[in-house]
């Protein structure tokens, strides 16, 4: 995985935590579930995602009543497929069940309640109505260790104390940067540093907690 992508996705999750069997299936959802059709499992189905994961997927989004399409990854980001970490927020929170336990070459047709979508209040961009349920079709390319992992938190934590100062963060972004080869004004550093505190540093002691950088084990379900 190119290292831009990795450094992007693991600012975006930090910023993120402020906000917030083959068959048929029933294609009408009930109210708080989320129904799984899988329609393809490859021989060697491993490693099985789980929360906290970084993974990497294709996916077609439909309006069950019309069926029409509202959302197409492979026309966005050139058709690269979509990164994002599982269980943090960054899709609806009806694809964040979907794609638990699922590997790399699986796929799945998932059916999405209005509840576990976007609720009542639709989503305009997308002509999405109000009380709309939801079709995807997921391809999954890749499941990683995601930037919220016990293995990342460690990393930045260079004096253990299962907290990260200012000082941490901006030393691992520094290495981070410096990878990446591009330069870059020293603002643009400070900037990221004070957005990552100011929407992850919830009781405001100067410090991110592994509560509040929320970290998953690997093998958590």
């Amino acid at each position: 995985m190119h290292f831009g992508v990795q450094l992007g996705v693991f600012l975006q999750a930090l910023a993120l935590l402020a906000l917030q069997t083959p068959g048929q299936e029933k294609e009408n959802a009930s109210a708080d579930e989320v129904h799984i059709e899988v329609l393809h499992v490859p021989k060697d189905c491993q490693p099985k995602s789980k929360k906290g994961d970084l993974l990497n997927a294709h996916y077609d989004g439909f309006l069950a009543g019309d069926k029409s399409k509202f959302y197409c990854s492979r026309t966005q980001n050139n058709g690269h497929p979509k990164w994002f970490v599982l269980g943090v927020g960054q899709v609806i929170k009806g694809l964040d069940i979907a794609m638990l336990n699922m590997c790399p070459g699986e796929k799945r047709k998932v059916i999405i309640p209005p509840s576990l979508a976007y609720g009542q209040q639709g989503y305009e961009p997308a002509k999405i109505p109000p009380n709309a349920t939801l079709i995807f079709e997921i391809e999954l390319y890749a499941v990683t260790k995601g930037p919220r992992s016990v293995e990342a938190f460690s990393q930045i934590d260079t004096d253990s104390d299962k907290k990260l100062s200012k000082h941490e963060i901006n030393h691992y972004l520094k290495k981070e940067f410096e990878k990446d080869g591009k330069k870059r004004d020293p603002s643009v550093q400070e900037d990221v540093l004070a957005d990552i505190f100011k929407k992850n540093d919830h009781d405001g002691d100067g410090f991110i907690s592994a509560k509040e950088y929320n970290v998953y084990q690997h093998d958590e379900l």
